[in-house]
């Protein structure tokens, strides 16, 4: 698996740099996108920002003269798209033979364990914030390693998944969650939008909690665990936005 993916970062590394250019309107199949900013471009993708928010759309989707301006190769963005899809179901057979592992014991002083919040987390940035304009909420980033930060563990168990946070987050907040995982699967898209988010937001420690407003204004950031269970953290988001 590390050796294909290894060709695909290869053959990308190839590519002009594109990133920051503006287009005005990008069209990609039957979708349009206005005041695109290009982050990043890779063999089959090119990833951006827009007035919808974040996205990425397949280079083959393009206009001729689109792919031709990305110096778009379709035999080598194919293979890169087999090479890519061979590792998916590469790493699927892998977790399906793994050895089932039991539960940590949690009547010790261990670290808890990610505990699924109530909350309803997503990794749609740009729908977040559509649905957050939709209905006049703030949007809550969390930048997370939710399976190995141990800041990250705690404060999803003391905070995160308490039913305190859940209830004011239905009421208050669009969330989402940009997580960089060490033991769970991940899209390829995902962990590039995830890192061009985290890039454009200048996040450089896990947690990193961002308040912004349905414009996609910073109200105001959380680094580390904060102490003081889901009131403090509440209170914290309440000042941030004014309230």
């Amino acid at each position: 698996m590390r050796s294909g993916m290894i060709v695909a970062i290869a053959l990308s590394a190839g590519l002009p740099a594109l990133a920051d250019e503006k287009i005005p309107v990008l069209k990609a199949g039957s979708e349009t996108y206005s005041n695109v900013v290009v982050t990043s471009v890779s063999t089959t993708d090119v990833y951006f920002i827009s007035s919808s928010g974040m996205g990425n759309v397949k280079l083959k989707d393009l206009s001729p003269e689109m792919q031709k301006h990305f110096n778009f190769d379709p035999v080598i963005a194919k293979a890169v798209e087999q090479t890519q899809a061979d590792d998916k179901l590469k790493y699927h057979e892998e977790l399906l033979h793994q050895p089932v592992v039991k539960p940590p014991d949690m009547s010790r002083d261990s670290l808890p364990v990610a505990v699924a919040s109530h909350a309803g987390w997503s990794e749609d940035f740009a729908g977040a914030f559509q649905q957050a304009q939709s209905d006049n909420k703030n949007v809550l980033l969390a930048f997370t390693g939710s399976d190995w930060s141990p800041g990250c563990i705690r404060f999803d168990h003391d905070v995160l998944a308490t039913s305190k946070f859940s209830d004011y987050a239905a009421r208050r907040l669009e969330l989402v969650k940009v997580d960089f995982p060490r033991n769970s699967p991940q899209s390829d898209v995902q962990h590039q939008m995830n890192i061009t988010l985290a890039k454009q937001c200048h996040v450089d420690a896990f947690p990193t909690y961002i308040l912004l407003n349905p414009a996609g204004k910073e109200l105001g950031q959380q680094v580390g665990y904060l102490n003081g269970g889901p009131d403090a953290f509440v209170a914290e988001l309440e000042k941030f936005s004014g309230r």
